[in-house]
């Protein structure tokens, strides 16, 4: 069995996680702070399961000369992906989110600014493996551009990748998403928010999605919107974008936009690989 092994490793708070995120997106079983002890175990799996194919791990500066050896040793095909980012980002994005840094937790650092450089230490190493590491600096990207970044390297290798599509719910009140790329307009369509028995209820209750979908100003609509979105959804694939994001908006983001982002999923579900989420009632699946 041809397996694909994916290191992600680097700067902590470079954003290991987004790039595991898209990985997993492209088909990849992610595993994070895998015990190296464990190592050898996992080699039987890989050689007899076959949804562990193709595998990413995220790797700390500490564990990352032993996984590298390791699936050397053993003949894997394997890629690096070394993501950094300046000091100074560095700093904001801790400070920020008041997580404590690796090399403090460990006992390696008593100040964040140490922790920093002494992991930096760590890495010198890397121009040894330039071959076969993809260096991201991810110091002026966002999640979202990371996140693409990954799947543009990865997504022609054979991992079972296709186009995918997130469809997103959001109500107009609480600002529309920064990283939809495309987004509908549905504040047009009857309310149900203007039935009391429907008020409290959301577009995943039959009868809100019955109340939304059977009008005859949502029937025309939908006519429209899929040939708008078959010929977009085309002409993206064959362009090779990797993933899409369409956001669907009323009001609230309760009633309306989640019952027309329900419709979509179902509608497109079987022909591409699909996501949706509701952001304004917490709600997600694939």
């Amino acid at each position: 069995m041809n397996e694909n092994i994916v290191l992600v490793t680097g700067m902590s708070g470079a954003g290991k996680s987004s790039a595991m995120n898209a990985l997993e997106d492209l088909g990849y079983y992610c595993i994070d702070n895998f015990p190296k002890e464990l190592l050898s175990e996992l080699e039987k799996l890989l050689e007899t399961e076959s949804r562990y194919k193709n595998i990413a791990f995220a790797i700390s500066a500490v564990d990352y000369v032993y996984f590298v050896n390791y699936f050397q040793n053993i003949s894997k095909h394997m890629q690096i992906i070394f993501l950094d980012c300046s000091d100074e980002e560095l700093l904001l994005r801790y400070r920020f989110t008041r997580r404590q840094h690796p090399m403090i937790s460990n006992k390696m650092a008593t100040t964040l600014e140490e922790a920093i450089e002494i992991e930096r230490d760590f890495f010198d190493h890397l121009q040894e493996n330039a071959k076969s590491t993809i260096h991201i600096d991810t110091t002026k990207l966002t999640t979202a551009a990371l996140a693409s970044k990954v799947r543009h390297r990865f997504k022609n290798m054979d991992v079972g990748s296709e186009f995918s599509i997130t469809f997103q719910s959001f109500g107009f009140k609480r600002g529309v998403p920064m990283d939809a790329d495309s987004v509908i307009d549905v504040r047009f369509l009857p309310n149900p928010f203007y039935d009391p028995q429907l008020r409290n209820k959301t577009g995943n209750n039959k009868e809100v999605y019955d109340y939304v979908m059977e009008k005859e100003e949502t029937q025309q609509f939908i006519k429209y919107l899929k040939d708008y979105l078959d010929y977009v959804f085309k002409c993206y694939d064959e362009q090779n974008k990797s993933h899409m994001i369409v956001s669907i908006g009323c009001t609230g983001g309760q009633h309306r936009s989640v019952s027309i982002c329900n419709w979509l999923f179902d509608q497109y579900k079987d022909q591409y690989q699909c996501f949706k989420s509701h952001r304004d009632i917490g709600d997600e699946e694939a």
